[in-house]
């Protein structure tokens, strides 16, 4: 069976850290030679269907995805982007972050960062067992396998688990 990636917010070359056989990009804009597909991922699904990816990456983009928007009523962007990866993901398939985060300064210097992101971020709300973010509409839940520290960046690898009961 073959494996496949989606890199969402990947520019013109989608990456592949879990060397997948088949590899799959979402930016602003497509280039559908290289299975780039166009979605703005703040107000639009990911285009593709359920449990289709075996992997999920996403590479200095959540920090760019708001927490909340008013369009025109109030959404979840975050949130729905994080129900979205999970809707996407085989059983058990795996999502990495890598993200600036708090409390390092490339967190904040960008002028378009607007998610700070902390090492509490995934395994207090979008975990397997506290999944706080249910509140405010997340109905997936992710498997904590791994968080470090890569410089100011936090790596984050999570598999998409049952929901619980």
């Amino acid at each position: 069976m073959t494996t496949t990636t989606l890199d969402i917010g990947c520019g013109i070359n989608p990456r592949n850290f879990f060397n997948a056989e088949e590899v799959y990009g979402i930016d602003v804009r497509d280039d559908l030679d290289k299975k780039i597909y166009r979605a703005d991922l703040v107000i639009e699904p990911i285009p593709f269907a359920d449990n289709f990816f075996d992997f999920v990456t996403a590479h200095d983009f959540l920090e760019h995805v708001p927490r909340i928007i008013y369009n025109p009523s109030r959404r979840n962007p975050f949130v729905e982007l994080m129900n979205e990866i999970w809707r996407v993901l085989k059983p058990n398939g795996k999502f990495l972050s890598f993200t600036p985060a708090f409390p390092h300064a490339p967190a904040f210097r960008d002028p378009t960062h607007v998610n700070i992101i902390t090492d509490e971020t995934f395994p207090i709300y979008f975990d397997d067992k506290t999944r706080a973010a249910s509140m405010y509409g997340f109905n997936g839940a992710f498997a904590i396998e791994s968080q470090q520290w890569v410089g100011p960046h936090l790596l984050s690898i999570l598999r998409k688990a049952p929901v619980p009961n």
